[in-house]
């Protein structure tokens, strides 16, 4: 059986074509498939607390933290699940975490 790149896997792979464990092989995959609807808890930016340190950014695991110019802006919701890592590493208590309302 020939497993595929994470690349070639979409949100409509079968069971039969993933990794065996579901194990990760390369970086940034994440950014391949739509997460966010897996969310239970959401993160909430607070921008007038924010001090642009960008501590969260590496903490991030999905990658959900976009930067520009140097500056991070709101979440990428369709790519947070919600973990709440962010939250923990933002020492200016500039992310909040609240129950996802759908």
């Amino acid at each position: 059986m020939i497993l595929k790149k994470a690349e070639e896997i979409n949100e409509k792979s079968t069971w039969q074509e993933l990794t065996t464990g579901a194990e990760i092989y390369e970086p940034a995959t994440s950014l391949q498939v739509n997460t966010g609807e897996w969310r239970v808890m959401t993160p909430v930016f607070k921008e007038n607390q924010c001090r642009q340190c960008l501590l969260c950014v590496p903490f991030c695991p999905d990658s959900a933290i976009p930067v520009k110019d140097g500056k991070r802006l709101d979440f990428d919701f369709m790519h947070c699940k919600g973990c709440g890592i962010c939250v923990t590493a933002c020492p200016f208590d500039a992310i909040g975490f609240v129950k996802e309302e759908k």
